[in-house]
């Protein structure tokens, strides 16, 4: 199986991972089969170690490789693509995020929060919530993608590695468990049946995949982007920690141990990615 997946062209291993990370989203959310909600200080704990995961793999997945493949063309100059990339990445993500409507999970989930948007854009609470995971998801898959689409590049003076691919997207699927919870629990106390709080939660992941795909055939046909592109999805992916989960780990009283939760995660990720890579 394992000898299987190392043979396989980059776009798709980057597909199969993101259908990985998509799986555990899935999974995540299937808690709401078993648990009517979940300790609240253990979601921060996890939400946490979600943020510690996706700060990590930002270094040592992404913004390090960037660098690494921007010095073989822009020498001392090297800061200078991926700077660019991430500053974009960022403002891309927080540009989708001010056009899409959509509510944060760090904020009560009650008609008053949902205000003028829930009013305005006709769309229920649930399909906000949908929304806005579906929306941080997207830079996961990303990511997962250019660095599987980077396996492919032939800069000299630069390896990444298969394992340190797969080490990224491990990060990723692990972090999203807490996700998938944290979305289709509150739906269902919303009132909306099991079934359908776990299909909200499933489906807010596939993007995941789909994000995979085009980031690696993206960068395998444009191997000169590839600093931007690795960059890009860093800022994504740290846009997305400073904006939801970080907040979201915060806002129930057990700040101490989210934030021991985020060091953990941080810890972990480190640890896969340079003990695999």
């Amino acid at each position: 199986m394992v000898d299987y997946f190392l043979s396989l062209n980059p776009v798709c291993q980057a597909f199969a991972a993101g259908l990985f990370t998509w799986a555990l989203t899935a999974f995540g959310a299937a808690f709401v089969f078993f648990f009517k909600n979940v300790n609240r200080k253990l979601l921060d704990i996890l939400m946490g170690a979600a943020a510690g995961v996706m700060i990590a793999a930002s270094f040592w997945s992404l913004l390090s490789p960037a660098l690494d493949y921007a010095e073989a063309d822009y020498g001392k100059f090297a800061w200078a693509p991926v700077t660019i990339g991430f500053l974009f990445g960022g403002f891309f993500l927080r540009f989708i995020d001010h056009i899409v409507p959509h509510l944060h999970l760090s904020k009560p989930i009650t008609e008053a929060e949902g205000g003028a948007l829930y009013n305005k854009k006709k769309l229920s609470k649930s399909t906000l919530l949908f929304l806005a995971i579906t929306i941080h998801n997207f830079p996961e898959g990303l990511a997962v993608g250019v660095t599987f689409g980077a396996l492919a590049s032939q800069v000299p003076n630069v390896d990444i590695s298969v394992m340190a691919a797969i080490s990224l997207a491990l990060g990723i699927g692990l972090q999203n468990i807490p996700e998938g919870a944290a979305l289709s629990l509150p739906i269902r106390a919303e009132g909306k049946s099991r079934t359908k709080a776990f299909a909200y939660g499933a489906m807010s992941a596939i993007v995941e995949p789909i994000g995979a795909v085009m980031g690696a055939a993206f960068v395998m046909s444009m191997t000169n982007i590839l600093p931007y592109a690795l960059a890009f999805a860093a800022g994504a992916m740290i846009f997305v920690v400073v904006e939801e989960l970080i907040p979201e780990s915060q806002s129930g009283g057990n700040s101490d141990s989210a934030t021991l939760g985020l060091l953990l995660g941080f810890v972990v990720m480190m640890i896969l990615d340079v003990a695999l890579g």
